[in-house]
């Protein structure tokens, strides 16, 4: 294998949805009657965080129901295959899939349902365990909040970048289960492709990023990695 051969991937809510992870899409913009802004969004969280919390335990509760399917099953494999230090996975996804697929090197880029943020000292820190009361306390005092990146916030600096410096790096990116709208996170397949990487795409319908891939599978990512696992290893010598 040649060792300086890069794959860096983007995954989206569509490859998490195959595990029966519910989506911002498929709930319709509610949740319980309550709008997605009510529950996701800072302005929600100071207007009232015990519902903010209530949604937030549900998603965990859900995502623990689920298992890692094929598409992050594969991905993890590739890693094995190629070394982790050679596929990078950046994910807009928060619940933990990847991981416990086996997959090393994930960037969180909207953070993660399993860590949480003091709004009073910041720190921050892992937490599986369900709290006996909502809003959970810092040992310090102060609320603690789900550490993931709600709409209209920034996305964590050092991770994006760390994620814009393997698209730059990359010989093949990978762009796997999302729309392509969601910013910035849908500008490094284009940082990819400015930087002379391969584009290649594995979704269902034709994305925004679609006009970048020399090749795309339109199946779910648990139907095509295994394909597109045999595709990188028998092109990987030609980049």
């Amino acid at each position: 294998m040649k060792n300086n051969f890069k794959v860096a991937c983007l995954t989206g809510a569509g490859i998490s949805a195959e595990s029966g992870i519910a989506t911002f899409r498929g709930m319709g913009g509610m949740w319980e009657n309550h709008s997605i802004e009510e529950v996701a969004t800072p302005y929600g969280y100071k207007k009232n965080p015990l519902l903010v919390w209530q949604f937030y335990e549900a998603r965990r509760r859900q995502a623990l129901t689920c298992k890692p399917n094929k598409g992050h099953l594969g991905l993890a494999r590739l890693q094995n295959i190629l070394g982790e230090e050679n596929v990078t996975i950046a994910t807009q996804n928060v619940d933990g899939l990847h991981q416990r697929a086996g997959a090393k090197n994930v960037l969180e880029l909207h953070g993660s349902l399993w860590r949480v943020r003091c709004i009073k000292c910041e720190k921050e820190s892992e937490s599986f365990e369900f709290f006996d009361e909502l809003p959970p306390k810092c040992n310090c005092g102060g609320m603690l909040r789900p550490a993931v990146v709600w709409f209209g916030e920034e996305l964590p600096q050092a991770i994006f970048q760390e994620a814009y410096n393997k698209a730059e790096s990359c010989n093949l990116y990978l762009v796997i289960g999302t729309s392509g709208v969601v910013e910035p996170a849908a500008s490094l397949a284009r940082v990819a492709a400015n930087y002379g990487a391969a584009v290649w795409e594995i979704n269902p319908e034709q994305s925004a990023l679609t006009y970048l891939c020399q090749k795309s599978w339109r199946k779910k990512a648990g139907d095509a990695i295994e394909e597109v696992i045999e595709e990188i290893l028998s092109v990987q010598n030609k980049f």
